[in-house]
């Protein structure tokens, strides 16, 4: 029987590819704290208008909600969405940058232990939710390509600055959330994603561990054309492996193994829907197939997003922990 570890220690097990005494748990988001616990997050809104001490008291509302998350649902680690889910930052006062160390002194002093704290970076590269008119994008980078690298720079740019405040004001780790792919692949040919989305995705990787954090990279889709380039930018955890886009879990593992740690592939259409004993299929896999040897972080193929019964979720818990 293994030792129960910390949360910290269980997860660094796991980035290192060694096997734990269970695999780690947490969400990119749980959207139901109303329904869990009947609170409800502040808006970032909310959070940005407020000053003095109605800004603080917003901060303890938001600290305490994923206290209870963390706590409930035996997350290992924290990814911040309010305030500032949604949106690159280019304001250097902006609340999410006094939140985070906030935040890490109430979780230390709540657990009495580190919780390992991220935050998104959002849509800072060439992406889905990027492209607002798609026939207009195609002209563009087939006529004025040169337009279409500089636009890569300059959203690179941008994201880079936020990337390097978050970094200075002591996030762990940070989950680059920028959509690439569709059910039927990439919506960037591997070339044009070579050129206009690997170098810029490879560089901020790069910077980010040199600060000494580590880092998720997120997009939905079937990102197997591109896996081998999603290696050589590096990421310490790929996420989602979206099941309903014909990742498989296993074969990803296979190729990606002790390069890089794998989040995800639980099923939401599942989480939403069901049928239950669907739901425990896909728990099973991905268990079955992603704990041996570690590197693998158990997770929804997204999050846990408003629509998800909570009952579904627990079910979801439940078998984890009827395993280990």
């Amino acid at each position: 029987m293994r030792m129960k570890m910390s949360r910290k220690e269980r997860l660094m097990k796991t980035l290192n590819f060694v096997e734990p005494d269970r695999p780690p748990h947490f969400e990119q988001l749980f959207e139901l704290s109303e329904e869990a616990f009947g609170l409800a997050m502040p808006t970032n809104d909310e959070i940005i208008q407020a000053s003095g001490h109605d800004q603080l008291a917003l901060f303890e509302r938001c600290a305490s909600i994923y206290a209870k998350i963390i706590e409930k649902y035996e997350w290992d680690a924290l990814i911040v969405y309010p305030p500032a889910m949604g949106m690159l930052v280019d304001q250097p006062d902006h609340p999410v940058y006094r939140f985070i160390p906030y935040l890490k002194e109430y979780l230390r002093r709540y657990f009495h232990e580190d919780i390992l704290v991220g935050t998104f970076l959002w849509n800072a590269f060439i992406c889905i939710d990027r492209i607002k008119d798609y026939m207009q994008f195609s002209v563009q980078l087939a006529d004025d390509r040169q337009s279409v690298i500089d636009w890569a720079q300059q959203i690179f740019d941008e994201g880079f600055v936020h990337a390097k405040r978050l970094l200075d004001c002591g996030v762990d780790f940070i989950d680059i959330a920028s959509d690439h792919a569709f059910n039927s692949g990439t919506f960037l040919s591997p070339t044009d994603f070579a050129e206009l989305v690997t170098p810029y995705k490879k560089r901020m990787v790069k910077y980010i561990q040199s600060r000494g954090a580590w880092v998720i990279m997120h997009s939905d889709g079937n990102l197997m054309g591109v896996l081998d380039q999603i290696i050589d930018i590096g990421p310490d955890v790929l996420q989602s492996i979206d099941p309903q886009a014909g990742m498989d879990l296993a074969e990803v593992k296979r190729l990606t193994y002790g390069k890089i740690a794998l989040m995800g592939n639980v099923q939401c259409s599942y989480l939403q829907s069901g049928p239950k004993e669907k739901l425990i299929e896909s728990c099973k896999y991905c268990l079955d197939e992603g704990s041996p040897g570690g590197g693998y972080i158990y997770s929804s193929s997204n999050t846990i997003f408003p629509g998800v019964p909570l009952e579904n979720y627990q079910l979801m818990l439940d078998y984890f922990h009827s395993r280990f």
